[in-house]
Formats: structure tokens, sequence, C-alpha cells
């Protein structure tokens, strides 16, 4: 046992332990922990075709470049095309319209092919050298039947994924302590790099909002979602819902590469493909089916191993370096009462504009104190204001309103 501490540090330390035990954690996972990390997320060899072409989207193909592919042959590339103008985080229309046309010219000669081939005419030069191409994928010789059909393109992601490296190092240790508190494994603070690269203002064009991309409906049941508060664009807040997300998944599936995918495509979902394959990603991937059963969620646990492989070792793809973003480092406490922000701005002594800042998930009627903030709201603070309050003897005034969850100096 440790000797018992004395004056302030053991008045902190009581502090941070006692609202620790009054904070919810999601539910632990029935995951056999001794387990290395490359037998919870298998990357067995029939899957290396697509987790290969994740890792060129992600660390070798730039924005300027789009990829012409097979949509269930992934190392059926076809062509790598180069964007023509001044290439931004959109394409121009300009560029659309050329990856379009390009697309139509591919796609008609495609389904030339396969007519002649069908007929056993006798091809151009061209035309073999494309159907010896397409013979050589892992499709095979079946992969001609309707590839014209089976077209799509593919922008490079390498600056995007770079920058999610960078902002990853103010987030990577508060996640993984999320996942370790959870009993789940810690590489699923990868996730953001296939949801949205880190960004915390990501929005997709289906509702899905922040860094963990959760939809409103699922947010709801596992975070504050509600006029005053969005926990969606708070991104530890969201880890600890995806935790308690991934961790049900896990408990109803019973394996990890079916809970990850099921973050795209639902528990419920990849219970129908565990009916029809049980754990075989394999088959799953392959042979599913199911409605929207589509690109996006054939993909999403490949996706996730490509990942996962560049942020590990993130000097083999980037070898010009990764300039990582210092470990978050803020006080959090847990509001007891609903209490509006400048009023909370107050009794911190801390500017309302900091405040704002620093809390991410607060609505606009929250932040000019239009509406309060309801208890159980997680708040962030500057580093050490709870350690002034506290060490000007103002403990009281710093228990008034909260409880302490952790502090900045707490995560060094």
């Amino acid at each position: 046992m440790r000797p018992r501490l004395r004056g302030f540090t053991t008045l902190l330390t009581m502090l941070v332990l006692a609202a620790c035990a009054n904070q919810p954690a999601p539910p632990k996972a029935n995951l056999p922990m001794v387990l290395s990390d490359d037998a919870i997320f298998p990357a067995p060899p029939e899957l290396q075709p697509q987790i290969a072409f994740w890792r060129n989207v992600y660390a070798v193909w730039g924005r300027d470049q789009v990829a012409l592919h097979d949509t269930r042959h992934l190392d059926l590339i076809y062509t790598v095309l180069t964007l023509p103008g001044s290439v931004g985080e959109s394409q121009t229309a300009e560029q659309q319209a050329f990856v379009k046309g390009r697309l139509e010219v591919l796609k008609a000669s495609l389904q030339q092919l396969e007519s002649k081939v069908s007929t056993n005419a006798p091809l151009t030069p061209a035309e073999q050298a494309l159907a010896t191409r397409i013979q050589s994928s892992s499709g095979g010789s079946s992969a001609m039947a309707d590839a014209g059909d089976r077209l799509r393109s593919q922008r490079g992601m390498r600056e995007r994924f770079k920058r999610g490296l960078e902002i990853s190092g103010r987030y990577d240790a508060a996640f993984r302590g999320v996942f370790r508190e959870a009993g789940l494994p810690e590489d699923l603070a990868y996730l953001p790099h296939v949801e949205s690269s880190f960004q915390n203002h990501a929005a997709s064009s289906v509702g899905a909002v922040g860094m963990w991309q959760f939809m409103p409906d699922t947010a709801r049941r596992l975070m504050i979602v509600n006029a005053a508060v969005d926990e969606r664009r708070d991104p530890v807040a969201s880890a600890q819902g995806a935790a308690r997300y991934l961790g049900n998944a896990y408990d109803r599936l019973g394996s990890w590469p079916l809970a990850v995918t099921s973050y795209n495509h639902g528990v419920g979902g990849m219970k129908r493909a565990q009916g029809t394959f049980g754990n075989d990603m394999v088959g799953i991937v392959r042979n599913y089916s199911g409605a929207a059963f589509g690109f996006a969620s054939r993909n999403f646990y490949t996706e996730f191993l490509a990942a996962r492989e560049i942020a590990r070792n993130p000097q083999r793809f980037f070898p010009e370096g990764v300039n990582y973003e210092p470990p978050l480092n803020l006080d959090r406490v847990r509001l007891r009462q609903a209490v509006a922000a400048p009023t909370l701005a107050n009794h911190y002594e801390v500017n309302l504009w900091e405040l704002n800042r620093l809390n991410t998930a607060w609505n606009a009627p929250a932040q000019t104190g239009r509406m309060a903030l309801p208890a159980g709201t997680m708040v962030w603070l500057p580093a050490g204001t709870v350690d002034r309050l506290v060490q000007r003897g103002a403990t009281d005034r710093a228990l008034a309103l909260a409880d302490t969850v952790t502090t900045g100096q707490s995560r060094r």
C-alpha cells in the first residue's frame, strides 16, 4: 500500500476519484483480452487485395489522383488519372466532367470487350491487354462478366489522411483510455481515420456528425443530444458513445470484424449476414448481398485494417514525417445541475469565448446563455482551472456546480 498522502495532493485525489466513481462507464464487452491485436483484428490473405487498395487510397494516391477500379475486385485498377487544373479539397466541375468522361469511355470499352469474348470475336491488341489485366485480377476470368457495371472512381486521400494523423496526436491517448476503461481493444481508436480523418466538423449528407460520425437517433441513445448540447461534436464524449456501441455490438456478434463492420452497417444487418455466413468475414465481404450492404459496408473492415496499419507505421508511409499535435491537456467536470454558460464562465473565472471554444458540443442557445446546459453535461476547462481554485482554498466553490472528472495534470 502507498503511504497516506497529505495536504493538497490528498484533497485533489479524493475529488478526482469521487467524481470518477460516479461517472457512467460503457459496458464491458466479453473480450478475450489475452489475444494479440492481430488475432482480434485478423487480416486474412483473401482480404489483402482490398487492404492494399485502401493503403493506396490513404497513403499513396494524392488528392490530385483518381483511380478507376472494379467495385468487387479491388486489385483490378484500370488506371489512375491525374486531375487537370488546380486541385483543392473538392473537385471542380471541370474535374468532375473529366473523370465522368473517362469512366464512360472505359465502360464502353469493357462492354465491347465482354461482347467480343462471349462471341469469340477477334480482339485488338488493346482489347487483349485489357482482357489479360482483368483475368489476372483476383476475380479471374469470371470478372469479365458485367465489368462495365462495376466501375467506380476513388480519389486519393494521402494529404487528408496525413492531416488526420497529425490531429490524432491530440486525441489518441484519450481515446485509448476510453476503450481501455471499457474493456475493449485500444486499436478501436483508429476508427476516426475511416469515418472522418479526425475532422471534428465532418458532416455527411445523411446526417452523421462529428469525428465519430454518429447519426442522430443512434447518438441520442448513447450520449447527450438536445437543443443545448450535441455531444457528437465532442470527440471524447463521442468516443465514449462509440465504446458503448461497439461493446454492445461485440456482445451481440461475438466477432470484432463483424462488430467493426456494424459501425457502418448496423448490428441488425450484421446479425443477418452472420446468420448465413457465421463469422466468416471473407465470405461476407465476397458474397453477402443483404439490403444496403453496398460498397461502403463491404469495405469498412478492410478500410479499418489499412488505416490501422498506416497509423501504426507512419514513418513507412510518410517518410517526410508527421507533425503530431500535442496530447489533449484540459480539465473536465460534470455538471451537477443545469447551469447557463455565462454563469459557468464566471464561476470558474474563464472567459466565455474561451469556454465556448473548448466546448464544441454546445449549440448556439447554450453558448449565449439563452438555454442552460443540462445536468450531467461534460464541460472542458483550461488546464489548471480546478487546481487553481483548490489551491486558493475554494474547494466548496470548485464542487458547487460540478464534479471533477479529470484534470490536465492527470493526463501527463
